[in-house]
């Protein structure tokens, strides 16, 4: 394949429209659990965006080059084998390179096999696409993913904790306990305050993307 079919039009769009306009979370409203999950803190929510990419895009690609060879009615069983196994890949890369964020993510890694976006990216484009448009198609809805998690643990990290990556970001003499006035704000680490947020992330996109949509038709 010639350099301008690697980057064309069409491949491009696949990598970068899940980021936005076709956002598997905030549009396709796919793989909502985790935000719940995994977005308390910033740390776990980039390493399970990550991981998610990989699983999605690796699992994209080994099942477009096997789409012609794999009978229909097995082609699940052989789907879920795919994907258990590079979750099983990437969970003991966490444990050796970052084990105390696996800890973190515990059973969530191993939960990443039921994330609805990967087997819904496998059904719905690498089945029936070649394996380089597949494998953008994978790294565009992982990396679409990955960004709602980390703007979610973003605010839930900052509010709830006043850090980022563990870092302290408000400082300690702002606190009332030193003479201050501030406080964090508890709600913020609780499992409602992630949906609460994601739906503000959806309600903001819609509001621009409509923006883009008028701003066209008047053209």
């Amino acid at each position: 394949m010639s350099k301008e079919g690697f980057f064309s039009k069409a491949n491009r769009a696949l990598l970068v429209e899940p980021l936005s306009l076709r956002n598997p979370v905030t549009v396709l409203i796919l793989g909502i659990c985790s935000s719940l999950a995994v977005t308390v803190k910033l740390k776990p929510a980039i390493v399970m965006g990550l991981s998610v990419t990989v699983v999605t895009a690796v699992s994209n690609l080994v099942l477009s080059l096997l789409r012609n060879g794999i009978p229909n009615r097995i082609r699940i069983i052989v789907q879920l084998v795919v994907v258990a196994a590079l979750v099983i890949l990437v969970d003991q890369v966490l444990k050796a390179y970052v084990y105390d964020v696996s800890r973190q993510l515990s059973v969530f890694v191993g939960l990443i096999i039921t994330n609805c976006i990967i087997m819904g990216r496998i059904e719905a484009f690498a089945l029936g696409n070649k394996p380089w448009p597949s494998f953008l198609d994978g790294i565009g809805n992982g990396l679409g993913y990955a960004i709602i998690l980390i703007l979610v643990a973003f605010f839930r990290e900052l509010f709830g904790f006043g850090t980022l990556l563990d870092l302290r970001v408000i400082p300690e003499s702002l606190y009332a306990a030193n003479g201050g006035f501030y406080e964090n704000n508890g709600f913020f680490i609780m499992p409602p305050m992630a949906l609460i947020l994601v739906g503000c992330i959806i309600w903001v996109q819609r509001i621009f993307v409509k923006s883009l949509v008028e701003g066209a038709n008047k053209k």
